[in-house]
């Protein structure tokens, strides 16, 4: 078998993109006699300050022999947009079975999903390992190829994907794509396929904005189900297709840590309580701050997230939670949050027994009492409040989600969970 990863192919304002990469060079490897077992696209790390939307990175499993692999593989990086200085493909071929890389590739798979990697290092492995390389510009793209290569060794977790392509003369031009047939297809498929339409919004997030050769990109758990909601929708003619196995929406970003051990350019997952109300700030943008471990991390709910807002301004002094999201600039952007433990209650001022009203004080440390009725109280009494939020899981709407964070449909969480739909 040869694993061929690449990656940064694709243009912020140019367009491209690598998923198309990897389809084209499955159609080389087939054209030339190979069989193609897989095409994996792998999300890596969303907090790369230089990535483009999704930061994916792929890579293609096949029976093809290396070399003739690492020729069509330059072959593909000449279809990059390196006009854009910031684009700068590579591509890497490795010469044995996807799942018997050597374990420092694996681990250099996980490090990528989880955190920054230097380009030197994953060229330093490449070559220490064996693995041939080719590049474009410095060389960067080097990064994401051999976490692609890595991959399927180091995880676990996989979903599908199967996304359609335009003709190549509509690229950049507005998408022609029926959002009724989208809105339909997705309700009868749905949970087996998820965030193909935000429901409260009705947007088809399945389609993106960006003037990329994607027309639109079907995600979920069973690759049949994905296959045959993309057979339903009504669309401009389709140039290709491909199915991928991703690990889209399975948190594996996420790392679990302390509060007091965070730092910036990572995602992580942290347990504390809530110090401060939160307050909505200008732009819509909601923040409160989280204790825990001795520490305190501000966190944050962006105006795109919509009506998971409410939720987050639900919270209450006292209340401990599990936080999970990016952290940038010392604040962690919310992806979604668990209710560990909500306050109940609240101390409010007495009402007299007589007559009802509310109690004024009597001084300081002096307690509470009526001067119509003469009735006294020593100190404030415990009231139970109404709460908006239960025990357990809440997250993003479909149109505020990263590619790779777990939408709570797909289960495997460890308490009662609330799904946007």
């Amino acid at each position: 078998m040869t694993v061929v990863g690449i990656d940064d192919t694709d243009s912020r304002e140019r367009g491209m993109c690598t998923t198309y990469a990897a389809a084209t060079l499955a159609e080389s490897i087939r054209n030339a006699g190979g069989t193609v077992e897989r095409l994996l696209l792998v999300r890596l790390n969303p907090a790369v300050e230089h990535k483009t939307r999704g930061n994916a990175a792929l890579a293609v499993h096949t029976d093809l022999d290396a070399d003739t692999a690492l020729g069509l593989a330059e072959d593909t990086l000449d279809m990059a947009e390196t006009d854009d200085p910031r684009t700068n493909p590579g591509a890497i071929v490795a010469d044995c079975d996807p799942e018997d890389v050597p374990p420092q590739v694996a681990t250099f798979s996980r490090e990528t999903i989880q955190s920054i990697q230097d380009p030197m290092a994953a060229t330093s492995l490449a070559d220490v390992v064996g693995f041939a390389r080719c590049q474009r510009g410095n060389g960067r793209g080097l990064v994401g190829a051999l976490a692609a290569v890595g991959a399927w060794a180091a995880l676990s977790d996989w979903t599908y994907e199967h996304i359609a392509y335009r003709e190549q003369d509509r690229w950049g031009t507005e998408r022609t794509v029926d959002s009724e047939t989208v809105r339909t297809a997705a309700e009868e498929y749905y949970p087996d396929v998820w965030d193909t339409v935000d429901r409260e919004s009705g947007y088809p997030v399945c389609v993106p904005r960006t003037p990329c050769p994607i027309l639109y990109g079907i995600r979920g758990d069973d690759p049949d189900a994905c296959r045959a909601v993309a057979g339903a929708i009504d669309s401009e003619p389709i140039a290709r297709r491909a199915t991928f196995v991703t690990n889209q929406g399975t948190d594996v970003h996420l790392q679990d840590a302390a509060v007091d051990a965070v730092t910036a350019d990572s995602a992580y997952r942290v347990t504390g309580d809530v110090i401060e109300t939160p307050e909505t700030r200008a732009g819509g943008h909601v923040f409160f701050t989280l204790e825990g471990d001795g520490a305190t991390l501000d966190c944050a709910a962006f105006e795109p997230t919509k009506g998971f807002r409410d939720r987050v301004r639900s919270l209450r002094v006292g209340d401990r939670i599990t936080a999970c999201g990016e952290v940038s600039d010392g604040t962690l952007k919310l992806e979604k949050f668990a209710v560990r433990e909500l306050v109940r209650t609240e101390s409010v001022t007495p009402d007299c027994p007589d007559c009802g009203r509310s109690m004024k004080s009597a001084g300081r440390n002096q307690g509470y009492r009526c001067r119509d009725c003469e009735t006294s109280a020593d100190g404030k009494t415990e009231q139970s409040i109404e709460r908006g939020l239960e025990r357990g899981w809440y997250e993003v709407p479909p149109v505020a989600r990263r590619h790779i964070a777990k939408p709570l449909v797909r289960g495997g969480f460890d308490a009662p969970t609330y799904p946007s739909r």
